[in-house]
């Protein structure tokens, strides 16, 4: 199956390449054409245009291989692909909404911009104002996601058994079973000491008094950099770059939106402290801001009385007096606490773990650890960056190994059905090229497609 299939399964779309200005898309300093229909997919052309701008995305990405040539062929099949299923989408009269279009559009250029560090330096990549990098991208994304649309209907009713899985891992050569790390099963019991009011104020007062030297002259930027605790945009003076709406704190958007440039805002609360935000530019629904957040701290006693509790509770579970289960329940502060105090691994959204993809303060505490026991009280961080104490206890670890049936099913199990889904598509698609206009230029007609469809084209 293809790359950019194979992305489309696992959820993801590639990044599309922008337009090459019009000067390199049409004429040469000698006033030849560069640009050119490659290929025709029903009423769908496919641009030379299309194919380098795409490979320039691909170049940006790591692990590419490939030489030239290969690539290019590789992206024209991926771009007959998405085609082919575009035109089965107008074929089904299947639509995306243009709210979906900009959710995608506002979320990839949300991406870009944090790749290339601001905004500045995506529009002097592309040559394009933010404006005109989003026009470009809205039709792109269009088709993307009726492409996707279309092959999750073709996937949508293929299921594996068994007896099929058991099939595909017996057609594995040995040397290539999946290699399965150690992976962990952890669960916690976390005590989040309060903020008292007193410190909530101190920091207001603080944040105020910052705003009165700014208004009175003295510069937001060198304030951010000396005072800030956000470490992503302290450093640059506290600006965040464009943002769109919904990609920031409710009540941090709700008062960026409202000011006009150059405007300071009075203490603004949010889930991550308390800021004061300066709005430097606003390009319709995008905002670029700079802000100075200070947080609130819990206070070293009330910190070490969360510590005691806890190890209070460790001691108790090991006396057998207290379940660990019972005592996630009765004391812990986490939101975790539903199902067991199971930490739930956001790259898969199931409870095993990778040591990798551990927080380095977990991985330290449970490389050390037999399963079934519990840590002491370890520092941690909340979700919010706030100070809190918890205890970890190792439920399961399994030791590196090839994949097997007994051991490894669930992952087997996605394996095939990948594979299967996979070729489910192949199979639409060979059956589809038939029945649609498909032509390809000559210079691209020695391409190793993978499908035929220099044998199915139209004469």
């Amino acid at each position: 199956m293809s790359y950019y299939l194979t992305m489309m399964l696992t959820g993801l779309l590639i990044l599309p390449g922008l337009a090459l200005t019009a000067q390199d898309t049409t004429n040469n300093n000698n006033g030849v054409v560069i640009d050119e229909v490659v290929a025709l997919v029903g009423r769908n052309i496919i641009l030379k245009s299309d194919i380098e701008n795409q490979y320039i995305t691909y170049k940006m990405q790591r692990g590419i291989r490939g030489s030239s040539e290969e690539i290019h062929c590789r992206i024209l099949e991926d771009l007959l692909y998405q085609k082919l299923m575009v035109v089965q989408a107008e074929y089904d009269s299947i639509e995306v909404t243009p709210d979906q279009v900009n959710s995608e559009l506002d979320r990839r250029i949300s991406s870009f911009i944090g790749q290339f560090g601001s905004q500045e330096k995506l529009e002097k990549f592309y040559g394009r104002s933010l404006t005109e990098i989003k026009s470009e991208l809205s039709d792109i994304i269009k088709e993307q996601l009726l492409a996707q649309q279309v092959q999750n209907g073709i996937i949508s009713s293929v299921t594996i058994t068994p007896s099929e899985v058991r099939s595909f891992f017996n057609s594995l050569p040995k040397d290539s079973i999946p290699l399965i790390k150690t992976h962990y099963v952890i669960a916690e019991i976390v005590k989040k000491p309060p903020i008292s009011v007193e410190e909530k104020l101190r920091v207001k007062e603080r944040l105020l008094e910052l705003r009165k030297r700014i208004l009175k002259g003295e510069s937001f930027a060198t304030m951010a950099i000396l005072y800030s605790e956000d470490p992503g945009s302290a450093k640059n003076g506290g600006e965040l770059g464009f943002y769109g709406r919904g990609q920031l704190y409710p009540e941090f958007e709700a008062v960026a939106f409202k000011l006009k440039e150059g405007e300071i805002s009075s203490v603004v609360e949010t889930e991550a402290g308390y800021h004061i935000i300066q709005l430097i530019e606003r390009k319709g629904d995008y905002v670029n801001v700079r802000h100075i957040l200070l947080v609130p701290k819990v206070s070293p006693e009330d910190l070490m009385i969360a510590r005691n509790e806890l190890d209070s509770v460790a001691a108790l579970i090991r006396a057998d007096s207290i379940t660990f289960d019972q005592a996630v329940e009765k004391f812990s502060d986490a939101e975790d606490k539903n199902n067991g105090g199971l930490l739930i691994n956001p790259y898969t959204g199931g409870t095993t773990w990778e040591a990798e993809q551990l927080d380095p303060q977990v991985s330290f505490t449970i490389e050390k650890m037999k399963v079934g026991e519990i840590s002491n009280a370890v520092p941690m961080k909340t979700e919010k960056q706030k100070d809190a104490y918890r205890l970890l206890m190792l439920k399961e670890k399994t030791e590196p190994h090839r994949a097997s049936l007994k051991t490894d099913y669930s992952y087997l199990e996605k394996l095939a059905l990948r594979k299967k889904q996979a070729e489910a598509v192949d199979d639409w698609i060979n059956r589809k090229m038939k029945e649609i206009y498909v032509k390809i230029k000559k210079d691209y007609q020695n391409c190793p497609f993978k499908h035929n469809w220099l044998k199915n084209q139209k004469k």
